[in-house]
């Protein structure tokens, strides 16, 4: 009997083609939670990108032995109850690595140059624009960066070597010989990170210990000149204080790729504010990387439903029962 895989929003055709004739795949017709309950029934293996994977949906599960995040991030799978039911919950944290850390840095650049806003002005024939002097040099300038996993340590390297900039970091997972190879100045201290660096970019998972770290008191510490990009997860800032931090100019500027709420709505304060720049968390979603996620996940799949012990798994207590 063909074991049965749900995948609950649509994937490149790449990972579909990683599944062979033991396999009957199928694609939720939405990503809802009612949906997904009623797919749900007698399915083995899960892939999910963004949509949520909750408690209510792994109940309603009588069969599945596996989720498969198509990305890294897996705050939108009720972690604890897959583990509850012994269901593995697996990612692809090397698949989007380069796409981010590439991102993050387009996006500094653009900051730092006054990309956008220089391009809305000679749109609309502001030449004069140019005499402002607004536009700052990255060279010499200190990039803190809050977590130093994967993409963390891309960005610190790219940023290094792109732009000649210091690097500091906080991430109380990682030790201070390793960063040191990397380059990288590892504070144990997070308010010194936001008063001494000209840019902080974010790189942290969202959990119950980072949720709303960056916040008001800390956005105040920041320099008036300071950017703020955050292309991990959207409950990491609080939106609220960004926005009158940036209103108010006690920050120079921000970028965005993620939203406490996604999509945001369309009269989100953020929408009208020039020193903002924002992406519909699309800072993994090149063709490349595409790719490498749906094939990632989708041999995570086989693996497990095959006998096999996946490579990334996110609760490895699973494997020891």
């Amino acid at each position: 009997m063909k074991k049965k895989v749900l995948i609950v929003q649509p994937i490149h055709e790449s990972g579909l083609k990683v599944f062979d004739d033991r396999f009957e795949v199928r694609v939720a017709p939405d990503p809802s939670v009612e949906t997904v309950k009623r797919e749900i029934k007698g399915v083995e293996g899960v892939v999910v990108r963004t949509a949520p994977f909750t408690r209510e949906i792994i109940a309603a599960a009588d069969s599945l032995k596996v989720i498969a995040r198509h990305g890294v991030g897996v705050d939108n799978i009720d972690l604890r109850a897959a583990t509850e039911r012994g269901i593995l919950v697996l990612n692809t944290p090397d698949a989007n690595a380069v796409s981010v850390a590439e991102h993050t840095l387009t996006a500094i650049g653009a900051l730092a140059k006054r990309v956008l806003p220089m391009d809305r002005a000679t749109r609309r024939g502001d030449w004069e624009v140019r005499n402002e002097y607004k536009a700052v040099d990255l060279d010499g300038k200190v990039l803190g960066l809050i977590g130093i996993g994967r993409i963390g340590t891309l960005v610190a390297r790219k940023a290094a070597a792109a732009f000649n900039m210091q690097v500091i970091a906080y991430d109380p997972y990682v030790r201070p010989e390793v960063a040191a190879k990397n380059g990288v100045i590892l504070y144990e201290d997070l308010d010194r990170i936001f008063r001494e660096a000209d840019v902080i970019s974010i790189h942290t998972p969202l959990t119950a210990e980072t949720r709303g770290l960056v916040n008001g008191a800390r956005l105040a510490m920041m320099k008036p000149s300071a950017f703020l990009v955050n292309f991990s997860r959207g409950g990491v800032v609080d939106e609220e204080a960004l926005y009158q931090a940036l209103k108010r100019g006690a920050i120079a500027g921000a970028a965005l790729d993620v939203f406490e709420e996604e999509p945001p709505s369309r009269n989100h304060p953020l929408f009208e504010l020039d020193n903002v720049l924002l992406s519909p968390h699309s800072a993994a979603l090149t063709q490349e990387c595409v790719v490498r996620m749906a094939t990632g996940a989708a041999r995570g799949v086989v693996e497990v439903l095959t006998g096999r012990e996946p490579q990334f798994v996110v609760n490895t207590e699973v494997l020891k029962q």
